[in-house]
């Protein structure tokens, strides 16, 4: 019985050892495991915050484009409305068909075809002062709208004209521009403003 007893202590301390070395070595994987988790996360947010940082730049850029685009955008309708807005303040058409037809008028006189020059009515210098002055009067009808009528009424004397003195008025076409361009000047009702110009595009709408 003393040596049963004395057998069987020793087995038991061995089990109670062996139970200790298990519990030791299943804590040691877990804290092995939770160690590779943690750093397989650290990872990740490491990886992710460089991806971050390389892609930041690039919604700058695209920004920076897209601003450089709408300055662009902006500056080109400003100088729209700014040449609109310069035009309705003076007889810009009536000026710019009178300036056609003094350059029409001018260029009809110069015909040569090798070395015969075509030339009709009255030939002399004023196949050259006429064209000259209707592109001065229109240039003034534009740049100095406050005496338009006065600058309309003398082209449209001279365009008249221009049928007998400067090579049948440019073939016709040069006095016609010039003469509806004179007319148009003329007519002219003064500069508009913004609501009057409105309300006028809105009633041709």
């Amino acid at each position: 019985m003393r040596d049963s007893a004395a057998n069987g202590q020793p087995t038991d301390e061995r089990g109670a050892a062996e139970q200790e070395d298990t519990v030791q070595k299943t804590s040691l994987l877990a804290l092995s495991r939770r160690s590779r988790r943690a750093d397989e996360r650290s990872d990740h947010s490491v990886s992710g915050v460089e991806t971050a940082e390389f892609a930041v730049p690039t919604p700058e850029t695209g920004d920076a484009d897209n601003s450089k685009g709408a300055e662009m955008t902006e500056g080109a309708e400003n100088k729209r409305q700014r040449f609109k807005q310069w035009r309705r303040q003076r007889p810009f058409i009536g000026g710019v068909l009178a300036i056609l037809g003094g350059i029409e008028l001018f260029f009809s006189g110069q015909l040569d075809l090798g070395n015969m020059q075509i030339q009709f009515g009255i030939e002399g210098l004023q196949a050259t002062v006429v064209p000259i002055t209707i592109v001065v009067l229109a240039l003034l009808s534009i740049f100095r709208p406050t005496h338009h009528v006065f600058y309309g009424i003398i082209a449209l004397v001279l365009a008249v004209y221009s049928l007998i003195g400067v090579n049948l008025g440019g073939f016709i076409i040069g006095m016609l521009l010039s003469t509806i361009g004179a007319i148009l000047v003329v007519a002219w009702m003064g500069p508009r403003g913004p609501k009057e110009s409105e309300a006028a595009e809105g009633e041709t709408a």
